[in-house]
């Protein structure tokens, strides 16, 4: 009994991968370099999601924009003026 539980234990270890983990802590340049592409990746995927969905925003508020509805086009004529006045008195 003590045996098969042995080997069951050996086993659910096996398919856990513990023995790779242990290898990738050993090498910690692998660990950094798994990492650093990782994080680029992360962070490639955030700025073309954000960019898309900017993009998508941008493009509804220019139909709503078009539509020349009274409050949310004043809505947005208040922020073209702001925009446009921050733009005016930023000097880089």
């Amino acid at each position: 009994m003590l045996d098969r539980r042995l080997i069951k234990i050996a086993e659910e270890m096996e398919r856990s991968l513990m023995a790779d983990y242990v290898n990738l802590l050993n090498r910690p340049w692998s660990l950094i370099w798994r990492n650093l592409l990782a994080g680029t990746a992360k962070g490639v995927g955030i700025a073309i999601g954000f960019t898309f969905f900017a993009a998508t925003i941008l493009y509804v508020l220019q139909l709503l924009g078009a539509l020349n509805l009274p409050i949310i086009g004043d809505y947005i004529a208040d922020i073209v003026r702001i925009v446009q006045h921050q733009l005016e008195f930023k000097g880089y």
